[in-house]
């Protein structure tokens, strides 16, 4: 069959969707992950538990399917990637799934038995459920900038030879897993505004306005590190865009800054990090103002500029290599074959505004404000 796009148009096609998936994760399963983890924060007796909870429990497995989504992407576009990735960071997924577990088993058993003990135990499982992927996913993407300890035999065969300890849990990559809390915090707190009211929705603005200065603080400090300290990976040689996948073609150098040549190249890019650093500014301001709806959508935007700074940084790069740069797994080497990518492009093209519609719909119909008066009553299920 003969593919009507060409490959390289194919595999950045695919890139943009990637991301547009990670960063639809990011915005939207975010935001449940955010209030999960200000549960013990904002929410003091039960009743106000349960106000927090309904807020997000008609909606937080539908979220959830972005990181589906984007892991059925990523294993049909970039096999390599696929498997590299889930060989280097084995131990920090084990621990997501472990956290996104608790979640359904959180919500459905909270309720189960009415005793105070039994429901702490999983208001806590329901928090982990949201702090730990939070961090872990910050400590990834910090990871990808430092570069994973992999290589590639003769083969093609990825060898990893890091540690979970002292390989990815450096420094930097910690750092960013608090930039990936501070934001989602942020995130997590402007929709319990929209959502809730009283007490809750005070202490939630609160929540909102320590979330985004500590994101602008510490997203500024990882920017400044990038920019001096952080060695970047630059192609110079062996990158053809419709060249076969094959990540041992190409030579490839190691930096300090060397993550800012895009922007260096592209200033439109600078848009993303400028939006990572004075949307939170405008999340709070919106959040003082009392503008609930449009300090959502300013932290929405907040996190759309945090998630695709990164991602823009590292392009054409989806999983550099600390042990062998030359080896990273790039946009035009580690994708799958024209026909894949084109049948997928297809599906996606079809399948995902209808997703989208659905979801619009959904949260239309779900609008208004979780009340006390609502859960006493019986009007909600957790």
């Amino acid at each position: 069959m003969t593919v009507p796009l060409d490959y390289e148009i194919l595999r950045l096609a695919w890139w943009a969707l990637l991301g547009l998936v990670l960063i639809g994760f990011a915005v939207m399963d975010g935001f449940d992950m955010g209030v999960a983890i200000l549960l013990p924060v904002v929410a003091r007796t039960d009743t106000e538990r349960r106000v927090v909870i309904n807020s997000i429990g008609p909606v937080w497995d539908g979220n959830q399917v972005w990181l589906i989504l984007g892991g059925g992407a990523a294993f049909a576009a970039w096999p390599p990637l696929y498997a590299t990735a889930f060989s280097a960071f084995y131990i920090p997924l084990l621990l997501v799934l472990a956290a996104l577990i608790l979640r359904p088993v959180g919500f459905d058993f909270r309720n189960k038995v009415e005793h105070r003990h039994w429901r702490t135990w999983w208001d806590w499982a329901l928090f982990l459920g949201g702090f730990v992927p939070t961090l872990v996913f910050g400590v990834a993407m910090g990871n990808l900038l430092i570069g994973v300890p992999f290589h590639f035999t003769s083969e093609l065969r990825a060898i990893y030879t890091g540690g979970f300890l002292f390989d990815l849990l450096q420094p930097f990559p910690l750092l960013c897993g608090l930039v990936s809390l501070a934001m989602l915090v942020m995130h997590g707190g402007t929709f319990l505004v929209l959502k809730t009211e009283g007490v809750i929705e005070t202490r939630a603005r609160r929540a909102v306005l320590l979330g985004a200065v500590a994101l602008v603080g510490l997203f500024t400090f990882a920017g400044a590190l990038v920019a001096t300290i952080i060695d970047g990976h630059l192609v110079v040689s062996g990158l053809p865009g419709d060249g076969p996948s094959n990540p041992l073609l190409k030579k490839v150098t190691v930096d300090a800054g060397g993550w800012l040549a895009n922007y260096v190249e592209y200033p439109w890019m600078l848009a993303a990090p400028l939006l990572g650093v004075f949307g939170p500014l405008v999340t709070a301001l919106l959040t003082v103002m009392r503008r609930s709806g449009w300090a959502f959508v300013s932290s929405a935007a907040a996190v759309f500029g945090v998630v695709s700074t990164t991602g823009l940084a590292l392009f054409p790069f989806i999983l550099p290599s600390s042990t062998n740069p030359s080896h990273g797994l790039t946009v035009w080497d580690a994708s799958s074959s024209p026909l894949t990518l084109f049948i997928m492009l297809i599906a996606t093209v079809v399948v995902l505004p209808i997703v989208a519609s659905y979801t619009v719909f959904v949260y239309r119909v779900l609008r208004g404000k979780v009340t006390a008066a609502h859960i006493e009553s019986g009007g909600h299920m957790y």
